[in-house]
């Protein structure tokens, strides 16, 4: 087989070395470089060759690029790079993986021409002040030959190995049979949908209940889709770790099947998760993992993709065995993998690192969603920048010098903004145009300062950088999927100040790229009802299929009591608070066991736990607290056993609320205290208004309030039928529970019965 691979790829490949160095170092624009190219091109003379199309072989592999520029009068080959700043801050790695390519292309070029030797030179353009930095070297044409054969051997022998992998993994996959006797009810009907989706190219949106296996469900059709529709990477996307820890669980009871099988699987996690030492920087002269991390790479690469299962525990233990960064380790291994599992942002995010390398690589990929009905308070968050004046005002103090006049340029235009604000809080119809030219202007004059002095900057500079090139960004992106908002600080000791937010509402136009440049998309959850919210919000194309998984539980399973006499509106809270301890105490008493009461605010869960504990001080109670941490979340849960008894009082949509498997008698029942509707206020009555605008009349209320609700009243109640064995009771407190337009967004096995307090 004869592979093709561009100079550049190939270099990046094979010709990387010295340290992994991640120090800022602002780079020129697109637009910069190539003005920059065209400006050095201008400069040469009238036979000077640009943009010069070259292209050789070698047994097995046809290489091919475009140089830069030739000058056949000098016999000289020029790479151009443009840059900013003092030349000798490029890092060495760069000027190697420089000098790779331009050797290359000599070679090429030698080949081409029968020329027996070149004069080959790196350009170093800089874009701020229009030098020149000129580095040549003379080379003989068997230098050059010497150097190509050994980066194409390298290549070759790496892109064999992978072959080879391909056609082994898709003949293993081609094998693959689910992993049990039978499916479960529902199970099997997902899955057939899920490989139809990924046969045909479409997108398809699954709402299947919790306890069906949804996860094993759509990884084991979307693996055996693989084969035949030349599949190059699925990557399985979640919001949260136990999502990822239920993938893995999954992919490991199909990889079981076969001894050594050669599915390659990657659990990528984020940086502060894999960093090994916190406290350094990621360079060389810092941190002793990133100290010749690409000379020690290729070990790791190979080591790690033979042993193909690659959890973050197996890729730490492999990165520190040849002493290289286990986070950096794992974006390499992205690149080779046949699953990544990891979060959302890795594939949605306005830099995404998995969206990027498929469009990099036009790689042919398979996306799988999880909890889906989390992707839209996501989206909107990776789509939403925010500026902190207080943040601001610290950060100026300590400001170099010459950025002091931007700077406070930029705080007088905030000042104005402050000035004409009407209220604490309030959304502007436009954008301040003078705010963002004067931060526009402020990003340009830090680049330039990072630039000229990139060493001993205080990280809050560093951070307000970072946050105002993303409001720039936004900023030239803002329409009505978005809306800009002021909010004062009125406990500030200084009351002019504010906080400015370019807040995302539909993050549609932004995601809508990420679903089409996907093969196959499969989103799943127990809430993705109704359907059109989702591909309103999310930016699904308008195929999208939609499908409503039958349940494995029968409706005798969980009784759900709709109690309709009785509000938990705010207004009518305190009246409210009597009703909910006497149902909750009368039931606990005619079946003693666990269960968990959900409450709109923490305010509202310890009015009630306050009431409850004077009333009823002999059934025992746990409680959610706003500052809980990790450990003490789990202690929360670990307080629900077989053999305990109690009422857990918690925040419907924090924690607890989703995401948690408490089976059998670890709970049998759950209060529900609230439609967990948004609070009524500023921000959510412009969504509103947004959401009719933008997608008809009626959807307004619906799609700022209600749905978003009712996903965290679905998901609550889900918490207690995991299992086909389970029984239990859900407490739906409220009477507009039995409302008929609410009743038709709860799932329909439930059967509610309406039952008065």
């Amino acid at each position: 087989m004869t592979y093709a691979v561009a100079v550049r790829a190939l270099c990046e490949f094979t010709a990387k070395e010295g340290d992994l160095d991640l120090r800022f170092t602002p780079s020129p624009t697109a637009q910069e470089g190539i003005a920059g190219h065209q400006t050095v091109v201008a400069r040469r003379g009238a036979d000077y060759q640009s943009e010069l199309p070259l292209v050789g072989t070698w047994p097995g592999l046809v290489v091919s690029g475009r140089a830069d520029g030739y000058d056949p009068e000098q016999n000289l080959l020029e790479e151009i790079k443009t840059h900013r700043g003092d030349v000798a801050r490029i890092p060495e790695n760069h000027r190697l993986l420089h000098w790779a390519q331009v050797k290359v292309y000599g070679w090429l070029l030698c080949q081409s021409e029968g020329l027996d030797e070149v004069e080959l030179a790196v350009v170093y353009f800089n874009v701020l002040t229009q030098k020149e930095t000129v580095f040549r070297e003379a080379f003989t044409a068997a230098q050059l030959q010497a150097f190509f054969a050994l980066q194409c051997g390298r290549f070759v022998a790496w892109a064999q190995q992978e072959e080879a992998h391909r056609e082994a993994r898709d003949a293993s996959l081609e094998r693959l049979t689910f992993p049990y006797a039978e499916f479960r009810r529902g199970q099997r009907q997902l899955a057939e949908a899920v490989y139809r989706a990924a046969r045909d190219g479409h997108t398809l949106m699954a709402q299947a209940t919790t306890g069906i296996g949804k996860t094993l469900a759509t990884l084991f059709p979307q693996l055996k889709a693989f084969p035949g529709q030349k599949l190059d990477r699925l990557f399985f996307l979640t919001a949260k770790t136990p999502g990822r820890r239920l993938a893995l669980d999954a992919l490991d009871s199909l990889r079981r099947q076969e001894a050594d099988m050669p599915l390659r699987v990657l659990e990528h996690v984020a940086r502060d998760k894999a960093c090994e030492h916190p406290d350094k920087s990621c360079h060389g002269e810092s941190c002793p993992l990133a100290q010749g991390f690409y000379d020690r790479l290729p070990a790791a690469r190979l080591a790690a993709l033979r042993q193909r299962w690659l959890t973050q525990a197996q890729v730490r233990e492999i990165a520190l065995a040849h002493q290289v960064c286990p986070y950096y380790l794992s974006q390499e291994l992205c690149r080779w993998v046949d699953v990544v599992v990891g979060d959302y942002n890795y594939y949605f995010d306005l830099s995404a690192l998995l969206y990027g390398l498929t469009l990099l690589n036009e790689w042919r990929v398979a996306v799988l969603v999880d909890e889906a009905h989390n992707l839209v308070e996501r989206a909107r968050s990776m789509y939403t920048a925010e500026l902190d004046q207080d943040v601001f005002h610290d950060m100026r103090r300590a400001a170099p010098a010459a950025l002091k006049g931007v700077l406070e340029r930029v705080n007088r235009h905030w000042n104005q903004l402050n000035r004409d604000q009407e209220a604490a809080y309030q959304i502007h119809p436009t954008l301040p145009d003078l705010f963002v030219m004067a931060l526009q202007k402020a990003v340009s004059a830090i680049t330039d300062h990072l630039t000229d002095q990139p060493n001993g900057n205080d990280r809050a500079l560093l951070q307000f950088y970072l946050d105002a090139m993303l409001f720039c960004r936004l900023a030239e992106a803002y329409g009505a999927h978005s809306l800009f908002d002021i909010s004062r600080h009125e406990s500030s000791m200084v009351r002019s100040r504010s906080t400015l937010c370019l807040r995302n509402v539909v993050p549609a136009p932004f995601l809508a790229s990420r679903f089409a440049d996907a093969h196959s998309t499969t989103l799943f959850s127990a809430t993705l009802r109704p359907a059109n919210y989702y591909r309103d919000l999310l930016g699904l194309p308008e195929e999208t299929r939609w499908l409503e998984v039958e349940s494995p539980f029968a409706a005798e399973q969980l009784e759900v009591r709709i109690v309709r006499n009785l509000s938990t509106r705010y207004q009518h809270r305190d009246a409210s608070l009597a009703p909910i301890c006497r149902i909750m105490a009368e039931q606990y008493q005619a079946r003693p066991g666990n269960y968990l009461a959900f409450f709109s605010s923490y305010a509202y869960l310890q009015q009630v736990r306050e009431l409850f504990l004077t009333l009823h001080p002999q059934i025992p109670s746990s409680v959610q607290t706003r500052s809980m941490n990790e450990n003490e979340r789990q202690a929360f849960l670990d307080g629900f056993t077989d053999s305990s008894r109690g009422i857990g009082f918690a925040v419907l949509g924090g924690a607890f609320g989703e995401g948690i498997d408490l089976p059998g008698e670890r709970l049998i029942g759950a209060f529900i205290a609230t439609l967990g509707l948004p609070q009524v206020n500023e921000i959510n009555e412009e969504i509103k208004a947004r959401m009719q605008q933008m997608f008809g009349q009626g959807s307004g209320y619906d799609y700022a309030y209600l749905y978003p609700g009712l996903q965290k009243v679905v998901q609550a109640a889900g918490r207690v039928i995991r299992t086909t064995s389970d029984q239990g009771v859900v407490y739906l407190l409220d009477d507009r529970f039995g409302q008929a337009r609410v009743r038709e967004l709860l799932p329909g096995w439930w059967e509610a019965a309406l039952v008065k307090c």
